[in-house]
C-alpha cells in the first residue's frame, strides 16, 4: 500500500465515507500508523474509539456487547503499532511502516489470540473496556 492510498484509506475513514469493504484488518493498522505519524492532533488511544464508532455507524453498523468497536483489541493494536514503529528508522513512511507491520504477526488477523483466549478476548467486559491478555503479555 503506498502514502497516497494510505491517506485515502485514512481520508474516507475520518471523514465516515469510506466504503464498509474497505475497512479491513490491514486498514485498522494502515489507519493507526498514519495517525500515528501523520496527524500529532490525534491522540489515537483517546480519539480512535469514538472515530471508530463514529464510523461503523456511519455504515450501518452497530456498537453493541456483540459487534463493532472493541476496547481491547483497538488499544491492544494501538500498542503493537507503536512496537513497530519504535522498532523502525524514524523516517519510515507510512507505506513502509505498513510493509514491515504487515509482513510481522501483526499481519494475521488472529495475532490476538497468541495473547488472549478467545473468551477472553471476545467476552462483552473486553468489548467494552481493556482487558488484560491472559495467556502471555503484550511485549512491552
Amino acid at each position: 500500500m503506498t502514502d497516497e492510498e494510505i491517506e485515502w484509506l485514512v481520508t474516507g475513514f475520518c471523514a465516515c465515507t469510506l466504503p464498509k469493504a474497505a475497512w479491513t484488518h490491514g486498514a485498522h493498522f494502515a489507519t493507526a500508523l498514519w495517525l500515528i505519524l501523520q496527524r500529532p492532533d490525534i491522540v489515537p488511544e483517546r480519539d480512535m474509539p469514538d472515530m471508530i464508532r463514529r464510523y461503523n455507524e456511519s455504515v450501518g453498523g452497530v456498537n453493541s456487547d456483540m459487534g463493532g468497536y472493541h476496547e481491547t483489541i483497538t488499544q491492544a493494536s494501538l500498542h503493537m503499532t507503536r512496537m513497530t514503529l519504535a522498532a523502525l528508522p524514524p523516517d519510515s513512511t507510512p507505506a513502509s511502516a505498513f510493509a514491515a507491520l504487515m509482513a510481522s504477526p501483526l499481519g494475521n488477523k488472529d495475532w490476538l489470540f497468541a495473547y488472549w483466549s478467545r473468551a477472553t478476548l471476545m467476552s462483552v467486559a473486553a468489548r467494552r473496556g481493556w482487558v488484560a491478555p491472559d495467556l502471555r503479555p503484550l511485549p512491552a
